[in-house]
């Protein structure tokens, strides 16, 4: 176990949850409600191989009915010292965990964890949980980010602009914080030491880049331009591009969308 606090409480039960139904042909993407669902994990900890494919049957199979899950898999560094160093961990997830454990009630500091829009967390193993809860934040129907590519000065630089889906409703909100990620699909490691030694473990999206970009407004005023700087080693046909609007203190995330550089180039 990591030399960090443990804490298993879960969020408390919620008092409605939409009912379940299968997704169809006809509910594409560009009408689906976006719902970040967020899944601290280590390649180290032996808990969250199973936790990281339930994050990555959401994000392949996008089976719920009328949601878009925007999956971002953030791997802590705190389990590095537990016999293997995970590759795709970052200091900045582990802060950004314990962030999210000052102000998620029932919360804590544990993997694997599952953060839905920065509302409530769960066990990020447990299936039917996590599909009632992102149920349960789609019915909010907060707005749709539109993420729109515009020709970028350099090749391994990307520019987009940012835009409020003019079919979803918008609130009157300020101050709100731009958050920006790009993930990486179909990753993988044979991991050599720790608590999954001798696995191959295969990721749901992984963060390769998170960063706040700056405070805005809903609803917004004029289109928003942004640029992302791509690493030499990332797959362009794998990598995504997501764009969030959080409360600055609650970190509740208002609006969001995601675009595939796949679809963009």
């Amino acid at each position: 176990m990591p030399m960090r606090p443990l804490s298993l409480l879960l969020a408390a039960a919620l008092s409605y949850w939409p009912g379940h139904s299968s997704g169809s042909s006809a509910d594409t993407a560009s009408t689906r409600q976006p719902v970040i669902v967020e899944l601290f994990t280590s390649e180290g900890c032996s808990s969250c191989p199973p936790a990281d494919s339930n994050l990555a049957r959401l994000s392949s199979t996008q089976a719920l009915n009328g949601i878009e899950v925007i999956a971002l898999e953030e791997h802590v560094d705190y389990w590095n010292s537990q016999g293997w160093s995970d590759p795709f961990s970052s200091p900045d997830f582990s802060h950004r965990q314990e962030d999210y454990a000052t102000v998620i009630h029932g919360g804590g500091i544990y993997t694997p964890q599952m953060i839905v829009d920065g509302r409530t967390q769960l066990i990020g193993s447990r299936a039917q949980e996590a599909h009632d809860q992102i149920r349960w934040a789609a019915a909010s129907h907060h707005p749709r980010l539109l993420v729109t590519p515009v020709p970028s000065p350099k090749a391994q630089t990307r520019t987009f602009e940012l835009r409020l889906d003019p079919a979803t409703p918008s609130s009157t909100l300020s101050p709100l914080e731009l958050w920006i990620a790009v993930t990486e699909k179909n990753l993988h490691s044979d991991v050599t030491g720790g608590e999954n030694s001798g696995h191959t473990l295969q990721h749901a999206p992984v963060v390769r880049l998170l960063r706040k970009q700056h405070t805005l407004s809903l609803p917004l005023t004029a289109p928003v331009t942004f640029t992302v700087d791509l690493n030499r080693s990332w797959l362009p046909d794998n990598l995504t591009v997501v764009a969030f609007l959080s409360q600055p203190k609650s970190h509740q995330v208002e609006a969001s969308g995601s675009v595939s550089l796949s679809q963009s180039m």
